[in-house]
């Protein structure tokens, strides 16, 4: 499903860009009509909107399965929350200025009051992405269930019955497990944080750790259950160890979000899962939480696509992190490795055929997007002297 209402009646031409195609970058332009690529390379540049990328970088519009940014719009400080659909509103613009035209919003389904998270909230956050229109991207729903609390998996389950989930993902917090693979971390995450007291974090460990491990797991498969059902593609989310990812392959979960060691990712690529990794873990160069590093899974070849997770601008900018890779290899996990993994096989790609969505970047000295197409219409300029229409 899509928020995104948008039509494109007009002929665009992008001009004098170097094209990253699956394969290559091409010197030329991309011809976009009835909001689909029909040309690239030397193209007819008679259109109704001409864009001169004056030798800036054309690339397919980004593709984030997993951002919670949303958030930080909703809440930009505790106890200060916005509307709903102004949250949206402004998660939109941000998303389409750091180049992604297609959002997967990762809602968390979790009781945290004190964090301002709970599965009521969830609920209206999901509601207001199924429903928005007039926005920029294409906005989806990625909702994520904490199956430690029975209130969200009910939510979760409410959500895929609805239709409303593109995408779901299990997640577990416990302490001394995934994440939290050591109790104090846990503990301290918490502590430290400005929503919670040394008491309520002893609190949340002693009722997270008092839950069967058997209970968790036969929620779990509710779930991937009940998404397979309502054709909603399944993640599981800081697999800790090889036998979890071979469980959950078995149980069905399409993609693998965050494993933490390189063991647990390799095993995940044997098993023929997608893995995905976030962006700003390559950026910063390491894991917040000192586990597996993005660029560590890379070079052992099983980091499959790149996510914003809590900051959209490094997943444009971790295409330009020097892997050792040609650049068409780094766009594709940010473009079309997760469009295939999540089955919109339409975009991610400069190629004829394929949706009308393009940005066109500065690379230097950080990457900054000029220009965005989405859906073969001109949704975002940053350049007043780039664009001529006619």
């Amino acid at each position: 499903m899509s928020s995104t209402t948008q039509t494109a009646e007009t002929t665009i031409a992008v001009v004098g860009g170097r094209l990253v195609t699956p394969d290559s970058v091409l010197e030329g332009g991309v011809r976009i009509e009835g909001g689909q690529i029909t040309e690239i390379g030397e193209i007819d540049a008679d259109a109704d909107t001409v864009i001169d990328a004056d030798g800036r970088l054309v690339l397919p519009g980004l593709v984030d399965l997993h951002g919670d940014d949303i958030e930080q719009h909703l809440q930009p400080r505790s106890g200060a929350r916005m509307d709903a659909a102004m949250a949206l509103a402004s998660a939109d613009r941000a998303n389409v200025a750091a180049g992604i035209t297609t959002k997967f919003h990762a809602i968390s389904f979790e009781l945290d009051e004190e964090a301002d998270r709970s599965p009521e909230l969830a609920a209206t956050m999901s509601d207001a992405i199924v429903d928005a229109t007039d926005l920029l991207v294409d906005h989806r729903l990625h909702a994520r269930c904490e199956v430690t609390q029975k209130r969200c998996v009910e939510a979760v389950l409410d959500v895929l019955d609805n239709g409303d989930a593109d995408l779901v993902s299990v997640m577990s917090h416990i302490p001394g497990k995934g994440q939290f693979n050591d109790i104090e971390a846990f503990r301290s995450y918490y502590e430290n944080s400005s929503n919670h007291t040394a008491e309520e974090a002893r609190e949340m460990i002693e009722e997270r750790m008092s839950i069967p491990m058997e209970t968790i797991r036969d929620r779990i498969d509710r779930i991937l259950d009940r998404a397979h059902e309502c054709g909603a593609v399944t993640a599981s989310h800081d697999d800790e160890n090889p036998r979890e990812v071979e469980r959950l392959a078995e149980s069905g979960v399409d993609i693998t979000e965050y494993p933490i060691t390189l063991e647990t990712a390799k095993r995940a690529t044997e098993v023929g899962m997608t893995t995905a990794m976030g962006a700003p873990n390559l950026v910063r160069g390491e894991s917040q939480w000192g586990n597996l590093a993005t660029a560590e899974g890379i070079e052992a070849g099983v980091i499959d696509t790149l996510v914003a997770d809590y900051h959209p601008p490094s997943l444009l900018a971790g295409v330009f992190v020097d892997t050792g890779e040609p650049l068409p290899e780094r766009v594709k996990r940010a473009s079309a490795a997760p469009a295939d993994a999540v089955g919109v096989t339409d975009r991610g790609r400069i190629e004829p055929g394929k949706r009308g969505d393009l940005i066109v970047v500065d690379p230097e000295p950080t990457p900054m997007v000029t220009n965005a197409i989405v859906g073969g219409k001109p949704v975002y300029r940053a350049d007043a002297t780039m664009e001529v229409s006619r």
